[in-house]
């Protein structure tokens, strides 16, 4: 086929994972590395914060696990502000700008954070504080990314291309945890080196935009568009007026909703198992907490030995329970990851080739039926875990490709305003309302951590039925979902 001659060897290599075709490569190859990049640091940040905050947030006689599931809330209501400035100032510069401008408010505030734990180390301020910065700011990276791929490929080419981009992703995220497991003994120092990795994401962006300007092939987002803001509008409105955006809306906000009562019930397993590792100090550090105590009570900051000892000793347990935690979150990342750069690199691109994405709409939820149910019903930690990798690996391949390919048939607001009004509120709105679930299960019927598995069950039902309705909604704008369109 003339097709096949044209190719490069770039193309044809790229072609053992998805149907890449002549002159394609070179972008597909820096979009990939661009989201390898944004993975790498957003994992090992990820790490960061569940050992800032599981390990180091005690607040109200609460510990960190159960507190963390309900800071979406406090994410919720900030995202109500931060939308719509996104969207205005999305009307007012081009993508670029907006693109250079976000990335590096992220360096600065991680630079912030770094100078702060070195001033303060593990404690219950910087792990609440870094644990709602990240909850926001990592949403906002990785539509804002998704963002730009849908306005530079047409839906046909997405299709194709966004399995292959993709696998950047899922590599990225196997490569984060290792990284950050390998310095989780100093866990601040990470957040300079995922400053680092922000500012070469930087530099590829505006590679692409300049390619991408010149490339007159892209049918979408050339160059007239990629130099003109979006047009005015707010993408809580448009989200709100559109029936296929709005059943997207609340089908992410179920499933995340689903998946963060899961990470409630995984991260109880883990404190469990680092109280387990780390019952209590050993005789050689109980020296060392005496020896702290008496300093604290000779400079006047502890009143009598007793209590600064008790202080002291509790400091040294969260910080060696943190490390336990840190570690155990280290390794289930990698597992899940891999599993998910397994599905991205040999089935997503198969799958959509040859049932289609409204079909791949249906996998993660009936994985995660099956999941939760042998949870409920058998339970303990190495089921919790299997059931937890399956999800997470398919959720952070296959169903990641999924929900940005259903953006390719929309307008270009919708892929910036809505995209990110639908990938940062109502993922946090999930979140919050996982929270609201955790603590009237908690404190009010009294329910266990392994409880909420079936709960998640009937959450998984109602996810099933909003797919249904946006199957629906997608096959009025792309008529033909099956093979590879010319």
């Amino acid at each position: 086929m003339p097709e096949e001659k044209n190719r490069g060897p770039v193309e044809r290599f790229l072609n053992l994972f998805s149907d890449v075709r002549a002159g394609e490569g070179a972008n597909v190859l820096l979009m990939f590395a661009n989201i390898f990049l944004i993975l790498t640091a957003y994992y090992i940040l990820k790490v960061v914060r569940e050992s800032l905050t599981i390990g180091g947030v005690e607040l109200f006689g609460l510990g960190g696990d159960e507190i963390k599931a309900y800071l979406p809330a406090v994410m919720a209501v900030l995202l109500m502000g931060v939308v719509p400035l996104y969207g205005a100032v999305a009307s007012a510069v081009s993508r670029i700008r907006l693109i250079n401008g976000t990335t590096l408010v992220v360096i600065g505030t991680l630079v912030l954070f770094w100078l702060w734990g070195r001033a303060t180390g593990v404690g219950t301020a910087i792990g609440l504080s870094f644990y709602v910065y990240i909850g926001i700011v990592n949403v906002f990276l990785i539509a804002q990314f998704w963002s730009f791929a849908n306005d530079i490929y047409t839906e046909s080419e997405g299709k194709r291309l966004f399995a292959v981009i993709a696998i950047g992703q899922s590599i990225g995220a196997v490569l984060g945890p290792s990284i950050a497991g390998k310095g989780a003994d100093d866990i601040f120092v990470l957040l300079l080196v995922s400053a680092g990795i922000f500012g070469v994401c930087l530099l590829l962006y505006n590679v692409i935009n300049a390619r991408v300007g010149r490339d007159q092939d892209l049918k979408a987002g050339g160059e007239a568009d990629a130099d003109k803001p979006l047009e005015k509008g707010d993408g809580f409105r448009l989200v709100l007026t559109t029936r296929y955006l709005l059943l997207i809306a609340c089908m992410v906000l179920v499933s995340n909703l689903v998946n963060t009562t899961g990470e409630y019930i995984l991260s109880n397993a883990a404190l469990t198992y680092a109280r387990e590792q780390v019952p209590g100090l050993p005789a050689n550090e109980e020296a060392l907490v005496t020896a702290n105590a008496r300093a604290a009570v000779e400079q006047g900051r502890a009143a009598n030995l007793q209590a600064a000892e008790a202080t002291a000793r509790d400091e040294a347990l969260r910080g060696a329970r943190s490390e336990v935690i840190g570690k155990f979150y280290g390794d289930f990342f990698f597992w899940v990851n891999l599993l998910g750069v397994f599905t991205q690199m040999f089935l997503v691109s198969r799958i959509f080739k040859y049932v289609g994405v409204r079909a791949a709409l249906f996998v993660l939820p009936v994985i995660a039926f099956g999941g939760y149910a042998a949870i409920g019903l058998i339970g303990g930690i190495t089921v919790l875990r299997i059931a937890k990798t399956a999800e997470n690996g398919t959720d952070y391949s296959l169903q990641n490709t999924v929900k940005q390919a259903l953006f390719l048939p929309t307008s270009r607001e919708a892929k910036y305003k809505a995209k990110a009004a639908i990938d940062t509120f109502f993922v946090r709105i999930g979140d919050a309302a996982s929270a609201g679930l955790i603590w009237v299960g908690l404190h009010v019927i009294a329910l266990q951590a392994r409880d909420f598995a079936f709960v998640n069950l009937g959450l998984v039902a109602i996810w099933l039925l909003l797919n249904v309705g946006i199957a629906r909604e997608h096959k009025k704008l792309v008529p033909n979902d099956r093979g590879d369109p010319a």
